[in-house]
């Protein structure tokens, strides 16, 4: 079983629980404080778990020539790459407002840390856990201070080999045992065949003490259900209010219907995983009754006999007698009374029909 703990307060993961369902916002909130909370409220309607964000501390994120640098892109929010974050880029309190809203509508709240100061602002935030974007996955120094925290990690693994990732689980393993895998592509939108869906199995087999997930940037909702489907323990999708908007994020993203679909699909995959025991359920017992078959005489069969299979058929019979499964099993019974052409053979027609079959 792989190990259980709680993300969020109340929330664990792992085991038989609940996939968690994290509604990825990032910066598809346009750099507006409105719009972040409009998507917030549409993740909890959705029934997402979790509203995330993404948070950098540019100077830390990036070098001086990185942030120069011009940024034409027709996605561009300014003349550079340091304008363009700058635009896109929340301030701590907007942050401490967001969490606050979350909070008054009931949903769970955090970012992914972009670099470590952002980890340590998160942390004084008090979120209830660390997100790892893909592109830290591999930034030990930054991993080591961030499982130090003692907070409950995700870790994405877009770009990674899985030599890396068993050096990842080495190295925050023994530090933090509460932290997951997610596998993870990084190509936006993600095309199907890079998905690599059996990383999921991989995983599980490799790192069987925690929980594995999926984090998608595939179009449409059924990658991600196929994901949670195969053990999936958390899932996360980049969200939009709309996918036409400027940003590289929105075409890969769902908008608020397709979130509630992807949703609602998930929770009804969970019920449907239900139990590994193969047995005749409750549901099932109308249709036995109507049209379960019994073993039949196919010809008379005088008291006395010893049956052999050219004297038994299968047939929807009245009333219900030995399975057909058992049939093979009969062969070599004596019947204590006659058994007429097309009649049910029951239990106590045959002799000792205990020993041997069960009818």
């Amino acid at each position: 079983m792989p190990l259980q703990f709680e993300l969020c307060p109340g929330r664990p993961i792992g085991g038989d629980h609940p996939c968690f369902i994290i509604a990825e916002i990032g910066q598809n909130h346009q750099g507006d404080l409105g719009i972040a909370k409009q998507m917030i409220r549409v993740a909890k309607e959705c029934g997402a778990d979790c509203a995330k964000f993404q948070k950098s501390e540019l100077e830390y994120k990036f070098n001086r020539r990185a942030l120069e640098r011009p940024y034409t892109s027709k996605h561009s929010w300014g003349k550079t790459y340091g304008e363009h974050k700058r635009h896109l880029e929340l301030s701590h309190d907007q942050y401490r407002e967001l969490q606050r809203y979350a909070k008054e509508i009931g949903i769970f709240f955090t970012a992914s840390g972009m670099d470590e100061m952002a980890v340590e602002f998160l942390h004084e935030l008090d979120v209830p856990f660390f997100k790892v974007g893909s592109g830290d996955t591999n930034n030990f120094p930054y991993l080591e201070k961030t499982a130090k925290k003692g907070r409950p990690m995700v870790i994405s693994s877009g770009m990674q080999s899985m030599s890396t990732m068993q050096q990842v689980y080495k190295l925050v393993k023994p530090i933090n045992p509460n932290f997951c895998f997610l596998q993870c592509t990084s190509a936006y939108p993600l095309q199907p065949e890079d998905v690599n869906l059996r990383v999921i199995t991989e995983y599980r087999s490799v790192f069987p003490d925690i929980p594995v997930g999926y984090s998608g940037h595939e179009t449409g909702i059924a990658i991600s259900v196929a994901a949670v489907a195969m053990g999936a323990k958390v899932l996360e999708r980049h969200i939009t209010l709309d996918k036409t908007w400027k940003g590289n994020d929105h075409q890969a993203s769902l908008e608020p219907k397709e979130l509630a679909e992807l949703v609602r699909s998930i929770r009804l995959v969970e019920a449907a995983m239900g139990s590994p025991v193969k047995q005749l359920l409750p549901c099932e017992v109308a249709c036995s009754e109507k049209l379960g078959k019994s073993i039949v005489a196919k010809v008379r069969i005088p008291a006395g006999s010893t049956l052999t299979l050219d004297m038994l058929t299968v047939k929807v019979g009245e009333p219900k007698g030995c399975a057909p499964e058992d049939i093979f099993d009969l062969v070599g019974k004596k019947v204590k009374v006659t058994i007429e052409e097309d009649d049910t053979v029951v239990e106590e027609a045959i002799e000792n029909h205990g020993k041997k079959v069960k009818c």
